[in-house]
């Protein structure tokens, strides 16, 4: 058991929902006030089960499995965004009152990703140039008939696979593969850099374009201040909320030192809304006659 002091504002529960609703590599719902997820310990890439429960301003961290346990507490503390320090983080919403309305509406929300930057640059490979409900199909899969008691398969594995997959996507999760027995894709190390160096490091894996560089590094490494260039429907949230004369670097100046949890905000309190948009409408359908 390992026990985490979260310096500024959490709440387990509103992360728990929002990584349930999260289409990449959703948390399966559980009722139960805690997070049970089951994952790869970098390194070793070995499966380790979590379970992740909140006293107050505390953490509880408790793993099993064959892998490294330290690790593992550590490695979800990175993918649940309590090893930041976010005491400025509510500082943001006061000099932004759009990340303020958000920050209302998810109490408590840190940004939870990847379980790793390997699984994100994995995601990045599966979901190009389809739908994104059929990437989840094809990440399913691979998880049911490679993983291991419900972990993403290892590098190594994933590295041996032979793929009946749509274009190029078998060589470049080959190239993932490697990249990560190769400690390329290591979640420390890309959090110890500054993200421009850690961007054009991934960008050397053959696949990994703009987006999918910013991907790993922000939801796979989860680094608490990069700003996504490459989200269209982040510019199309700035433009409806703050103007469509505001751009996305300007505004972002204000969210400092917390770029990525201000985008995130943005995008999840968007994602909200079209929620209850769709729920009202089914309720509105539901009234009328036939």
């Amino acid at each position: 058991m390992t026990t985490v002091d979260v310096a500024g504002p959490w709440s387990l529960a509103t992360s728990k929902r929002f990584w349930e609703g999260f289409a990449p590599a959703p948390l399966t719902a559980i009722e139960s006030p805690d997070l049970h997820t089951t994952f790869l310990v970098e390194g070793s890439w070995q499966p380790v089960s979590v379970t992740v429960s909140q006293q107050g301003e505390r953490a509880r961290i408790s793993a099993d499995g064959a892998g490294d346990l330290d690790a593992a507490a550590r490695q979800a503390c990175r993918f649940l965004s309590l090893d930041v320090d976010a005491w400025g983080w509510p500082d943001v919403g006061r000099r932004d009152s759009v990340i303020g309305a958000a920050q209302r509406q998810l109490p408590g929300l840190r940004p939870c990703g990847f379980h790793s930057p390997y699984e994100a640059a994995a995601w990045a490979v599966l979901s190009q140039r389809i739908r994104i409900t059929q990437a989840a199909v094809l990440r399913r899969k691979l998880i049911e008939r490679h993983g291991d008691r419900g972990a993403f398969p290892a590098p190594a594995t994933l590295y041996r696979l032979e793929f009946d997959l749509p274009g190029r996507k078998a060589d470049y999760l080959r190239a993932v593969a490697a990249a990560a027995l190769d400690g390329l894709l290591d979640g420390a190390v890309l959090r110890s850099v500054p993200a421009e160096a850690a961007i054009r490091n991934v960008r050397q894996i053959n696949g990994i374009g703009p987006f999918a560089a910013e991907l790993i590094v922000i939801r796979g490494a989860n680094a608490p201040d990069v700003l996504p260039s490459h989200e269209r429907r982040l510019s199309a949230e700035i433009a409806e909320r703050y103007g469509p004369d505001r751009s996305l670097r300007t505004v972002s100046e204000r969210w400092r030192p917390y770029r990525s949890w201000a985008a995130v905000h943005l995008r999840a309190d968007r994602e909200r809304r079209a929620a209850t948009s769709r729920t009202g409408l089914n309720r509105q359908d539901r009234s009328e006659p036939c």
